[in-house]
């Protein structure tokens, strides 16, 4: 019978697989900034965020960084290993806050994926969520202006439109890292985060609050 393509309701409990250290798969807890793999390292396994985030950043020839996702709980991040033809890291990544990760092996993914179909599901599903993913920030990054990439960052920084995942107070993400994200300056940034603050759009307090009005930028033409 032809497997289906699970959603968000799919019954594989990743939480729960990649909480038990065993064959292949190890578990560990990396202090706020704590590199998890640099740029150029041997890419032998996949990650899983089971509490807290990482931040993968690419750095040019030229030494300029650029930040290319925040991984967040319940996500995968190291996956391009699978590729035989990628045996060096392509991107950096470290812990964003003190976070708990696992570690799975290329090869015990890969008999996983010849043994459990659950698991199969569920890097599939994960692996077509972030090609969209990936084309969404492209069409933001070719069309739309930083004002506007900032708020749709922010935006997906605290899970709207995820109501299981929604968190709109965020914790630890500096201003450079916005700016980084969004390919633009500091200075810009912080100009267009005071304006976001006049307006009532974003809170500082106990962090960063990001208000479902901030919509208004993120969708005005």
């Amino acid at each position: 019978m032809k497997r289906v393509i699970p959603d968000k309701t799919t019954g594989f409990d990743a939480n729960a697989f990649f909480s038990k250290p065993g064959s292949g798969l190890s578990v560990r807890d990396y202090r706020n900034r704590e590199v998890v793999y640099s740029q150029g390292n041997t890419a032998d396994s996949v990650f899983y965020v089971l509490k807290g985030k990482a931040k993968l950043t690419v750095v040019s020839s030229r030494g300029k960084e650029a930040v290319i996702a925040i991984v967040e709980v319940g996500q995968l991040f190291g996956e391009s290993c699978l590729l035989t033809e990628q045996p060096l890291r392509l991107s950096t990544a470290a812990s964003v806050q003190n976070s708990t990760i696992a570690r799975i092996r290329k090869d015990a993914v890969l008999s996983l994926l010849d043994k459990e179909a659950g698991f199969a599901d569920f890097l599939i599903y994960y692996l077509i969520t972030r090609t969209v993913r990936v084309e969404e920030d492209l069409v933001d990054h070719l069309f739309n202006s930083s004002e506007k990439r900032l708020a749709r960052a922010l935006l997906l920084l605290a899970n709207f439109g995820k109501e299981d995942k929604h968190q709109p107070v965020i914790p630890n993400v500096s201003q450079e890292t916005l700016a980084q994200m969004v390919g633009t300056t500091r200075a810009r940034v912080s100009t267009f985060m005071n304006k976001f603050r006049k307006l009532g759009f974003i809170e500082y307090n106990g962090g960063l609050r990001v208000n479902g009005s901030l919509f208004k930028v993120a969708l005005h033409d």
